[in-house]
């Protein structure tokens, strides 16, 4: 089946975002252009991994050119997009594996995310194998999502994706898991509650 390649060079808006209540949220990538939306769902852990590595790329980018690649040091505050998902969010597909790079001819961040796939194979070997051969197929394979973005998109996109990741359920002082609405077994309390 041909592969359905979602791509947008430049997008008017590409953001992180969630829907639900923390504890329960879903999180997304969404990008538009015009009329056009995408959205793709992922896990939080892989939102705050693409923030991370998007700002040690840019990092590392302004390291090698002396600062002279069009890319700012931090997020300007005039770039922060506070606004919603736009709506209806609908998922094109849920993100298994996703890809960073940066082209230096036309100075632009590259984000791809792929769809997840389910693999069978007899050894770890077989497995490896094909997961190299899916990514390399560029015509037949799962849908992705292909997004090129500025320095200065790419630094708001990771100053937004950490604070939708962070604005979750605050940590217990504790032991730093989640606490709940519900109420919280702290595991450093050895199951006592402390009296008032």
């Amino acid at each position: 089946m041909p592969r359905q390649v979602f791509l947008y060079d430049p997008p008017d808006r590409f953001v992180a975002g969630t829907v639900g209540l923390p504890g329960r949220r879903t999180f997304f990538l969404q990008a538009s252009q015009g009329p056009r939306v995408t959205s793709v769902s992922l896990e939080k852990t892989q939102v705050a991994a693409l923030a991370e590595r998007m700002d040690e790329l840019l990092d590392e980018v302004v390291r090698r050119t002396g600062g002279n690649a069009p890319v700012p040091a931090v997020a300007s505050t005039e770039a922060a997009d506070t606004a919603p998902l736009d709506v209806p969010v609908e998922e094109e597909f849920r993100v298994g594996t996703m890809a960073l790079a940066w082209d230096g001819e036309q100075q632009r961040m590259i984000v791809e995310a792929q769809a997840l796939v389910e693999l069978e194979a007899d050894s770890e070997e077989d497995l490896a194998e094909a997961e190299e051969r899916l990514l390399q197929d560029e015509e037949n394979g799962p849908p992705m999502l292909r997004v090129r973005l500025s320095g200065a998109q790419a630094r708001a996109f990771a100053k937004r994706a950490l604070d939708v990741v962070n604005a979750g359920r605050p940590p217990c002082p504790l032991c730093s898991l989640p606490l709940d609405p519900e109420g919280h077994v702290c595991p450093r309390q050895n199951g006592y509650r402390r009296q008032v």
